[in-house]
């Protein structure tokens, strides 16, 4: 958290340029958090793991926030389909930046490894949700299927999570000197991300967007872990695996929505309002639920 701070008053004094920022979100999206993915994915052994739990877990706490969004938009709101494409974004998606390294500052390197195999099922399924989302709702220039599996395809993340199942799945793992080579670029990671968290902050915007911002909070920190509490008391997942799904489902919607906002036509302001909010907010609750 207090790197987030730091990178907040950062950009305020403006020690660096916005085209800085910007170099430094766009690195640590396309090269370290996938580096991060592939090092600790390529050495898990799912062997023991209680893996079928957790992607119980997971597919059903994302199907039925999204449905209950979905209801929602389609029998409840008055928000304009692009406006709802931000909500969506600000319910569905996690912050997998703080989610990493509040599991890693509090299970060690056991957590990070269960937070690499929730991540490596959830980027899939997220991304699945909110491009189809900008598909159906937003002004996504994506018409036909080719165009959308493309999309999704091309996602780092997702790239970075099908390398690291492979390397584990198949027996591989890293071999050689890649290892070292990923672990000492991942590490930066975390560090630059949370940096490029607290720099995107925009409180001057949250007073105009207030009705989509309390919609997408209640389902990121009310729906989301109430249903993904109760999955986990059904599945008698316990220890280390359930303590990373709760910290998962606590935190707030990713920076990268906004990304796929200005990509996909979305109501930009509405998401960058929702990402804030929802950061600031998390400061409160997530020390008070661990």
């Amino acid at each position: 958290m207090v790197l987030i701070f730091i990178g907040y008053g950062l950009k305020r004094v403006h020690f660096l340029s916005d085209d800085a920022w910007s170099g430094i979100e766009k690195l640590t999206y396309f090269v370290l958090f996938p580096a991060l993915l592939i090092q600790t994915l390529g050495n898990q052994n799912l062997v023991g793991t209680s893996w079928p739990s957790m992607l119980l877990v997971v597919i059903g706490t994302l199907l039925t926030s999204a449905t209950i969004l979905i209801i929602y938009h389609q029998k409840i709101a008055s928000d304009n389909n692009t406006t709802f494409t931000s909500i969506f974004q600000g319910g569905v998606r996690y912050n997998a930046y703080i989610a990493f390294a509040v599991a890693q500052g509090l299970f060690g390197t056991d957590g990070l490894a269960m937070a690499s195999i929730a991540a490596g099922f959830m980027i899939v399924l997220v991304n699945l949700l909110c491009i189809s989302a900008f598909v159906i709702w937003g002004k996504a220039k994506l018409k036909g299927i080719i165009p959308f599996i493309r999309e999704v395809a091309g996602n780092p993340l997702i790239i970075g999570c099908t390398i690291g199942w492979f390397l584990s799945l198949s027996g591989i793992g890293l071999p050689g000197i890649t290892g070292d080579i990923l672990e000492i670029i991942g590490r930066a990671a975390l560090p630059f991300g949370l940096l490029a968290v607290g720099a995107a902050l925009k409180p001057e915007m949250i007073r105009g967007h207030l009705r989509p911002i309390a919609i997408s909070s209640i389902v990121q920190f009310g729906l989301k872990p109430l249903i993904a509490a109760l999955l986990i008391y059904n599945t008698g997942l316990a220890g280390v695996s359930a303590g990373v799904l709760i910290i998962i489902f606590m935190t707030p919607t990713a920076p990268s929505a906004y990304i796929l906002a200005r990509q996909l036509g979305g109501d930009t302001e509405t998401m960058a309002s929702i990402i804030t909010f929802q950061t600031l907010l998390a400061f409160l609750i997530m020390p008070l639920r661990l």
